[in-house]
């Protein structure tokens, strides 16, 4: 800050006015670079949601808890700088008097404005990356379901027919070789057809 003041030595003639601007300029030029930051790790995060495995993901959802965290924090310091800014500019309190200095607080108004907007279009990313997460959540829970669902089928199939070859009543080939060999060709034939439609409508 005190850098920025020196090298604008040639303003210094409006006092404590120039001073002021200095130190403003120099805080939000600080949030300016923090933001910036931010939205850069937003956008990286975006792109890492559609190619991570499960530790990369618990990683991924971390990181968007701290991300979020710093986001609020950092929106509780830039909205009242709003109201700081603002308050100098306006007429009737008349703190800003000097017409050479006012544009100089008009631009750090400018940059206030800018910065605040930006939060919040950092949250508004955070928030269609915590739903994209969640639907990508329950889209692998679906397509576990339907792969728990069709091994469950393909497993029942073998289990009906011999449950049914094992019933204590007569039924073709009852005590013969061919009984035990029909029911294993039906057995393989009712999994195999089975696989290969669960297979065919993507759910294996």
């Amino acid at each position: 800050m005190v850098r920025r003041w020196d090298a604008g030595a040639r303003m210094a003639r409006h006092g404590v006015t120039f001073l002021l601007h200095g130190l403003l300029d120099y805080v939000v030029d600080q949030h300016f670079d923090l933001v910036q930051d931010l939205d850069g790790q937003v956008e990286a995060m975006e792109e890492a949601l559609f190619v991570q495995g499960v530790r990369e993901s618990r990683a991924l959802q971390h990181s968007m808890y701290l991300l979020r965290k710093d986001t609020t924090k950092l929106r509780r310091i830039t909205f009242p700088m709003r109201e700081v800014v603002g308050t100098l500019l306006r007429r009737d309190q008349d703190l800003v008097a000097d017409p050479v200095m006012k544009p100089y607080f008009e631009d750090v108004y400018d940059h206030v404005l800018r910065v605040t907007e930006w939060v919040e279009s950092i949250r508004d990313m955070l928030a269609n990356v915590r739903e994209t997460r969640l639907s990508q959540q329950g889209f692998r829970l679906n397509e576990i379901m339907k792969r728990v669902t069709s091994w469950a089928a393909i497993i029942a199939v073998p289990t009906a027919i011999t449950g049914f070859y094992g019933q204590n009543v007569p039924y073709p080939g009852t005590g013969e070789p061919i009984g035990f060999w029909t029911s294993s060709v039906l057995v393989a034939l009712a999994s195999a057809g089975l696989y290969a439609v669960f297979k065919k409508k993507d759910w294996l």
